[in-house]
């Protein structure tokens, strides 16, 4: 791996478009209340005893915040983010390549941790606890250890998936926190800084109505402004109004709830071909044509959430909400 490809360093990419759209304090930050209230407090107490910030873990579903929450702590702590993927560090040589590129003080943020490869991951626990790495040199008989003195840095990790981290890793993180799914209101703030990003006007009844399909997800409210906007300006719109809002979204089949077509298959594909279940996500990811990863980290925790379905031992079962969503009776 050429590290300097794969690895990023987000001072020199803060000009594009999505960047705009990121918070760069905790004050512009909007939702997650509880983390960043405490993050406040952790990185004001570090600053104050000029340490590094102790290494964050950040967990929960895709597009809630976490890399925009790393860069936050990498702004407020007056330091450099350095960012790159679990997936992407595929030998020992990569990460002690990257470790050793950084600069006192530095944040790494490493996304999808819990895929890093677990020769490379013991790497990280010296690194974590005593900022060292221990390299092994030469060959057979000649073979050696090095130890290399790190930089003290702060490692912001974020997973989809914190049940795969194994144990040894997780708790080398000082800070674990949870990223909970925003509420409407919270969107609505999200959808109205956004429309000012892109200097377009956009009615308060269309932002709401565009924050109650967002899945409680920042990530997809930003997305389908997007595809609103497209359908205004086409159309020659001076302002974003709700009808156009509904418009756009039933096009893309995005209904009330926020659920677009996989999620109608899902559930769906549970009521009709396997009676309401239970049934094995396999077997479930099969008959739609979706992988299994995909429907456990992407679509089933929001799924969850609202109450449309249930994991049982058994399998994954449908409730009565949404019988009623699709206006199906149980019988049928």
């Amino acid at each position: 791996m050429d590290y300097n490809r794969d690895i990023l360093d987000v001072e020199e990419h803060n000009d594009d478009e999505e960047s705009q759209l990121r918070p760069q304090t905790f004050d512009e930050y909007v939702g997650q209340k509880d983390l960043k209230n405490n993050l406040k407090v952790f990185v004001g107490a570090a600053k104050l005893r000029d340490e590094s910030l102790d290494h964050v873990l950040l967990y929960g579903p895709p597009g809630l915040g976490k890399t925009t929450m790393s860069m936050i702590i990498a702004n407020e702590m007056g330091t450099h983010l350095k960012t790159t993927t679990g997936p992407s560090i595929e030998k020992t040589g990569d990460l002690v390549a990257i470790l050793t590129s950084l600069e006192p003080g530095d944040v790494l943020f490493i996304d999808e941790i819990h895929r890093l490869n677990k020769v490379v991951e013991e790497i990280l626990y010296p690194a974590m606890e005593d900022f060292c790495v221990d390299v092994v040199i030469g060959k057979e008989a000649s073979t050696r250890s090095i130890r290399i003195d790190l930089p003290p840095f702060t490692l912001v990790g974020a997973t989809t998936r914190a049940g795969d981290l194994s144990a040894p890793l997780r708790d080398r993180f000082g800070i674990v926190s949870k990223l909970e799914y925003y509420n409407e209101d919270e969107l609505t703030s999200i959808i109205e800084r956004t429309s000012h990003v892109y200097q377009i006007d956009m009615d308060i009844e269309a932002q709401r109505e565009l924050a109650k399909r967002s899945r409680g997800t920042p990530r997809i409210a930003n997305r389908l402004f997007r595809r609103v906007r497209d359908f205004a300006q086409y159309n020659g719109d001076e302002k974003i109004t709700k009808e156009r809002t509904v418009e756009a979204l039933q096009r893309l089949k995005v209904d009330e709830l926020g659920l677009d077509d996989v999620d109608h298959k899902y559930l769906l594909g549970i009521i009709h071909r396997f009676r309401g279940g239970p049934v094995g996500v396999e077997a479930l990811a099969a008959s739609i044509g979706e992988e299994p990863t995909t429907l456990e980290d992407v679509y089933e925790p929001y799924l969850l959430q609202i109450g449309l379905i249930k994991r049982t031992t058994r399998g994954r079962v449908v409730t009565d909400l949404a019988y009623q969503h699709f206006h199906i009776s149980k019988e049928s």
